[in-house]
């Protein structure tokens, strides 16, 4: 598939994320026009699926040069429709549980090609968004979902830094270690669907040994000391890692809550604090090989780097304090900040094409003269 044709799709990704926004916005308390009463239920869909499923379901389908595997971003882009025009409840869930599937299958294929523990972790992300979604399709309540959804973001990261450190040359020990924590956590969601209050503090467990592995392991604490993209890049990822130990620390000290406060507090640190600096560290590297357009790195990226973890810290301690005032403010600056990314991603790729386009000018002045 052509970049040019991969547009569409991303499109529909980036429209579920800002209405995917507005939906949380929504949830949080901001009295802001709605299309339906209920149309704060499906943020956690439209972020984890409809945005993030059709970012790493085209990620995936480049990588993987098969032309089946663009049904991944193709239907969770129908899926992010169906939440959005109100298609009947099991419509999103059977489009986005097929997604899944095959992104499955992409993964079978990849680890088939190259059997490593990079590629079965990320595969293991994979069944894990296979098996929250299937939850959801059958009927369970989106918080039975949400633990699988994020195994699926946190194994795919982690995954993805695995395959990089390995040129850090890790010894077996550290891959068992790394083995340990994916273990732990995966033991976690699948104990929660017994025991909820005991399964989240065991993943809890889990999200710190990754973080721990991480925060030592990856090579980010090496490229930290050049300048431009790669040492942006692996600020992004270490600040992430706080955010990601953050979020192990809350699930460990508040255990099985579904609901409030708390509940939004551990799900946040990772899914924004971890999830979002990822993405911002990764921006231009993967639009360039999805969309074709390249984002040269600019200093001002710093900025929304900087908005995110001030966001991100100010929801915590509204969640952590009960202060709804805080989580509301806290939960707006986060979608300023993204807003801000996304704003500041455009920007950089409106400047590049500016200056070919003056050296083309130049070269061609030149030539004539």
């Amino acid at each position: 598939m052509r970049p040019v044709a991969r547009f569409p799709l991303m499109a529909i990704g980036m429209f579920a994320l800002l209405t995917g926004m507005w939906a949380g916005l929504l949830r949080l308390g901001w009295n802001w026009p709605t299309p339906r009463p209920t149309f704060g239920l499906v943020h956690g869909p439209l972020m984890v699926s409809g945005f993030l499923g059709t970012l790493i379901g085209l990620e995936r389908a480049v990588a993987l040069g098969r032309r089946w595997s663009y049904a991944v971003p193709l239907l969770t882009a129908l899926g992010a429709i169906a939440l959005l025009v109100g298609a009947p409840h099991w419509v999103a869930p059977l489009l986005m549980t097929s997604a899944s599937a095959v992104l499955v299958a992409v993964f079978a294929v990849v680890i088939w090609q190259q059997t490593a523990l990079f590629t079965i972790t990320m595969g293991l992300g994979a069944v894990a968004w296979l098996v929250g979604n299937g939850v959801w399709l059958g009927g369970g309540e989106i918080p039975a979902s949400v633990s699988w959804w994020l195994g699926f973001l946190v194994l795919t990261i982690a995954g993805e830094r695995l395959e990089l450190s390995r040129m850090l040359q890790l010894t077996r020990r550290s891959e068992w270690t790394f083995l340990a924590a994916v273990a732990v956590l995966l033991l976690g969601f699948a104990v929660g669907g017994i025991a909820v209050d005991a399964g989240a503090r065991v993943s809890g467990f889990g999200l710190l040994g990754l973080t721990m592995w991480l925060g030592r392991h990856d090579i980010a604490r090496r490229t930290i000391r050049q300048t431009g993209l790669p040492r942006f890049t692996a600020i992004c990822l270490l600040s992430g890692y706080v955010w990601l130990g953050v979020g192990g620390v809350l699930a460990v000290a508040y255990g099985g809550v579904i609901a409030g406060p708390h509940y939004d507090a551990v799900l946040h640190a990772v899914l924004l604090g971890f999830v979002f600096a990822m993405i911002f560290g990764h921006a231009p590297i993967i639009f360039p090989a999805v969309l074709g357009l390249p984002v040269p790195f600019r200093p001002v990226f710093y900025a929304h780097l900087a908005l995110l973890h001030l966001s991100v810290a100010l929801r915590l301690l509204g969640d952590a304090l009960a202060v709804v005032p805080l989580r509301q403010w806290g939960g707006l600056l986060n979608a300023v900040a993204i807003l801000f990314f996304l704003a500041n991603t455009v920007r950089s790729v409106v400047l590049q094409r500016r200056e070919t386009g003056s050296v083309h000018a130049r070269s061609a002045t030149l030539a004539r003269a």
